[in-house]
């Protein structure tokens, strides 16, 4: 079963003005008011939430659906805008595994993998006992989920209330956040190369493939990122 006391301190640890959550919420507000201008009933916009849990992936849900993809289609555009959360449950999960937790947790626990969750759990790991830090982020995946959710429905009651450049604003929230903790952690040549890199070559690529801009520029800039580290050492 999964421990109260650590799932209520992951719960709760998503308090505070810095929170990810904040930033998180603000792009789901964003989200709601999109899919009711969509056309979308609002038990359909709180079932995408809880389903995909990804700003990208229910962007293009919503898209797909509106030009008439078929459901094979929308899953597969789904599920490869969502594919770059696999570098972070790399990296997240040999610092939950303990041989003591049963796997459905880990099975479960995946599901909350996100830019918010997994930049909370990054911060707080090392004061958890690893045994405990599986209960831990299922507290924190289930407290940002939530947020989504209830966020998706402010934004749902509220879509009359916010103009474009407002929802402009609100979905660029939680990439931005994102940015600048990247930027607060460039402690290594891996992360500045690839910030500073992602920076230069983005834009470049733009002019060349708009379409394919974001992932040829990070790919290129996180290659080289990682090259330089391994001949540095780092």
């Amino acid at each position: 079963m999964i421990n109260t006391k650590y799932f209520l301190k992951g719960f709760k640890s998503i308090k505070g003005v810095g929170s990810p959550a904040i930033a998180l919420g603000a792009s789901f507000v964003a989200i709601g008011a999109l899919l009711k201008n969509l056309g979308f009933s609002i038990q359909e916009s709180i079932f995408s939430t809880f389903l995909t849990y990804a700003l990208p992936g229910s962007l293009v849900m919503a898209e797909s659906m509106l030009i008439g993809a078929s459901l094979i289609n929308i899953f597969i555009a789904v599920w490869l805008v969502n594919a770059r959360l696999y570098p972070m449950t790399v990296a997240l999960m040999p610092l939950l595994m303990h041989e003591n937790q049963p796997r459905w947790k880990y099975y479960l626990s995946c599901h909350f993998i996100a830019v918010s969750s997994w930049l909370i759990m990054k911060d707080n790991y090392e004061n958890i006992e690893k045994e405990n830090r599986i209960d831990f982020w299922i507290g924190i995946g289930t407290a940002t989920w939530s947020v989504a959710i209830f966020s998706t429905i402010i934004g749902y009651v509220a879509s009359d209330f916010l103009n474009k450049d407002m929802l402009i604003g609100l979905a660029i929230v939680n990439p931005i956040y994102f940015i600048c903790m990247m930027i607060g952690a460039m402690k290594t040549i891996q992360i500045s190369l690839s910030v500073v890199l992602g920076a230069i070559l983005g834009p470049i690529f733009y002019f060349l493939s708009p379409e394919w801009c974001i992932l040829f520029g990070g790919f290129i800039a996180g290659s080289i990122a990682y090259y330089a580290g391994e001949r540095n050492g780092n």
